[in-house]
């Protein structure tokens, strides 16, 4: 038996109410829904979890299970699966399955809205640095039916049927390594990968405007440069104009830095040169370059598409075929849910 069906992963009180209906109920049939309370949410998860139900439920081809498909549309209070059995034959998977759902459906909701908010701009899926590594295959998923298609990581693109392969940029570790020196960091990075596109990454010594001049006019082949700057510095670009700018919008990457970098860049005759920001990027901040017209092309996030801000709920609301519930919640009659 499987850790699953053994109910390794299952709160005590779901396997112990499975096993006294299992002997005092042995012929009762219940159906369990599940649902969510935000509006306008990409639904992502079903699949996995219709997966689960027929490896790890008991007597899994008795089931009857109905459910929406991955990537749809929900609303508040809409059922997006509905498991009919006994419930000794699913009980032990109902907060595996709550699980799953509200992480995925998260992960790509969150995509979704960072890319409404970039004006579907590229986005660069990041959250490989802050969050468990084992997560990434089906977190890649999510994001993918949330809309990303830029992934950083092998394992995020495993699961994705189109031929995706992880792309990146140099990291600052490859930098320190050469003593801070940009341009021979990039020779070596180019040397090693000559077919990959170059992408500077031009924060490391806090002087994006200098080292990325430096860069653009030492490699013709420049892709772009990416702007990484940490919340607690201002570029060297600021020292002595800090009277020129509201004091609290001068840190990191941030609007007025971003416009010299493509002036300059374009004034230099390299207005081909793309420009990727990082570095604490929601699709709250996104919107707000967006909407100042902050010339970005590319924007690279991680930890905010990984906020699990979406929870589901599963309730048993029939019995026997008649409705019966707590009060608060009732059996959701949906025409979307088809059988899996």
């Amino acid at each position: 038996m499987s850790k699953i069906k053994a109910g390794y992963y299952s709160a005590v009180y779901f396997l112990k109410t499975a096993n006294i209906l299992k002997h005092e109920k042995p012929n009762d049939i219940v159906t369990m829904q599940f649902f969510q309370r935000e509006e306008n949410v990409i639904l992502a998860g079903v699949d996995s979890c219709v997966d689960l139900l027929k490896t790890e439920s008991f007597n899994s081809e008795s089931l009857g299970i109905v459910a929406l498909t991955d990537g749809d549309l929900i609303q508040a209070n809409e059922p997006v699966l509905k498991i009919t059995g006994h419930y000794y034959q699913f009980g032990h998977l109902e907060g595996i399955i709550d699980g799953i759902l509200a992480r995925q459906t998260s992960i790509a909701t969150n995509c979704h809205r960072v890319l409404q908010a970039a004006n579907n701009k590229p986005v660069i899926y990041m959250n490989d640095r802050s969050d468990y590594y084992y997560n990434q295959e089906n977190d890649g998923t999510a994001a993918k039916i949330g809309g990303i298609t830029n992934f950083v990581t092998a394992s995020q693109v495993t699961k994705l049927e189109d031929n995706y392969k992880p792309t990146g940029t140099v990291p600052h570790a490859l930098i320190q390594a050469f003593n801070g020196d940009l341009i021979v960091a990039l020779k070596a990075y180019q040397n090693f990968y000559p077919t990959d596109k170059l992408v500077a990454l031009v924060d490391y010594n806090n002087d994006v405007i200098t080292d990325t001049l430096r860069v653009a006019h030492h490699f013709s082949n420049l892709y772009a440069v990416r702007v990484d700057t940490s919340k607690a510095l201002i570029d060297k670009y600021f020292v002595g104009k800090e009277s020129k700018y509201p004091a609290d919008e001068i840190n990191g990457v941030n609007k007025h830095l971003i416009r010299v970098l493509r002036q300059v860049l374009n004034h230099e005759g390299y207005q081909h040169v793309k420009i990727i920001v990082s570095s604490g990027f929601n699709a709250q901040k996104i919107a707000t370059f967006e909407k100042e017209g902050v010339p970005v092309d590319i924007y690279g996030v991680g930890e905010s598409l990984a906020k699990i801000n979406i929870s589901f709920t599963g309730d048993s609301v029939q019995l026997n075929g008649v409705d019966q519930a707590k009060v608060g919640r009732h059996n959701i009659v949906s025409n979307r849910l088809v059988k899996k």
